[in-house]
């Protein structure tokens, strides 16, 4: 087996898909680094355990599969009354040619270019404004608050690769944590450039990120409050939500988890404003 080549771990039942990413050698052993190709999960694995992929398969891939269709459709349907589009702007009223809407624009930045790019491709679905850039996570506090004067957005997502290490005594405690501790230090830059929740909506974490110190910090949406792996998608559908919510509304946010792949035990957050704002009248130009 090389690196690129998708493979399942038969010890997990050949439950989740992942790509070998590395190969590390160890006193004649092979170590394969694996990468989720759905699940955002970093592990490793003898080459004894490993297979190669079946085309569909992974049990718990096909799941969430299913479960995005689903919430890509079903978002689809919910906005087809506002996503009846002129140009780059949706109409906001079947029956009123004079009125438009624009939806929140978005930044994103992760720190795996791959995942950076599906989920643009799942943006541009949902007919959603959004800018990605892949940049580490070490490296997001030091560039997030110049990106977000360039780009002006409504809403920023931190997202990358994240990790707890097992049993700890102290959830709380960042050195338990991969990564947290750089969403943190990036919310906390961007809150002393921001502080109104409202203005700027922050969602931030990962996998098994310490969802209660990022909110603490600032955050208006975290992972993860039950320490599990969370889907890639999972930020995307959270932005949807809040990009298509009039201004003047609160999001729900019990409609804004359910809206997630992995729900309540992978993201959670706080009350929040829409971002969606009425526009009257549309130019005849456009």
């Amino acid at each position: 087996m090389d690196i690129g080549d998708i493979v399942v771990r038969k010890s997990y039942d050949k439950d989740v898909t992942f790509k070998i990413i590395d190969i590390k050698e160890n006193v004649g052993e092979r170590n394969f680094i694996l990468k989720g190709i759905n699940i955002r999960i970093i592990a490793d694995s003898k080459g004894e355990d490993l297979e190669m992929a079946e085309e569909n398969s992974g049990s718990q891939d096909k799941i969430l599969n299913t479960r995005v269709k689903e919430a890509i459709k079903n978002a689809v349907l919910l906005r087809s009354d506002v996503r009846d589009k002129v140009d780059k702007y949706p109409k906001i009223k079947k029956n009123d040619e004079l009125f438009f809407g624009r939806p929140g624009k978005i930044l994103h930045v992760d720190g795996d270019s791959e995942y950076m790019e599906t989920c643009l491709k799942v943006y541009k679905q949902l007919a959603l404004d959004a800018v990605g850039k892949a940049i580490p996570e070490r490296k997001q506090p030091e560039v997030i608050v110049s990106l977000v004067k360039e780009i002006k957005p409504d809403i920023v997502v931190l997202t990358g690769h994240d990790s707890v290490i097992k049993d700890p005594k102290d959830y709380l405690d960042l050195d338990n944590y991969r990564n947290s501790k750089y969403y943190l230090e990036s919310v906390k830059n961007l809150r002393n450039y921001n502080s109104s929740y409202d203005e700027l909506v922050i969602f931030a974490g990962a996998c098994q990120s310490c969802y209660e110190r990022i909110l603490d910090m600032g955050a208006n949406f975290a992972s993860s409050p039950n320490r599990v792996l969370i889907h890639c998608l999972d930020p995307v559908f959270v932005c949807e939500k809040i990009a298509y919510t009039r201004i003047d509304q609160v999001v729900s946010i019990t409609d804004v988890i359910e809206n997630t792949i992995t729900g309540i035990k992978g993201v959670g957050g706080l009350q929040t404003r829409g971002k969606y704002r009425e526009g009257y009248p549309k130019s005849p130009y456009i």
